[in-house]
């Protein structure tokens, strides 16, 4: 089995790549993007998801696609359940 490098969390790339280099605080992002702090910092803190909500969000304040975001946390989702998937798994006949 060839392993995988685990996909890098939304928050993550939202925090290094738009507000470390623009200079903004969790505080001052939230405000901007119109949810709370408490929400902003679990996003990038790696202990909530990427929500379609906030994907409009910060696809509209960084003028990117919510796609391109949901599809982060869409691989990150799939490569952390291939890590639980049970090794055993009936296949569906035909009835």
């Amino acid at each position: 089995m060839v392993r995988e490098r685990k996909p890098t969390h939304p928050g993550e790339v939202l925090y290094e790549d738009v507000m470390k280099p623009l200079g903004l605080t969790v505080t001052g992002a939230a405000r901007q993007l119109g949810v709370s702090r408490k929400t902003l910092s679990e996003l990038v803190n790696r202990r909530a998801g990427m929500s379609a909500e906030m994907a409009l969000r910060v696809a509209k304040a960084t003028n990117t696609t919510a796609e391109s975001w949901l599809n982060m946390q869409l691989k990150l989702d799939l490569w952390e359940a291939r890590r639980r998937e049970p090794r055993i798994v009936a296949v569906f006949a035909h009835a």
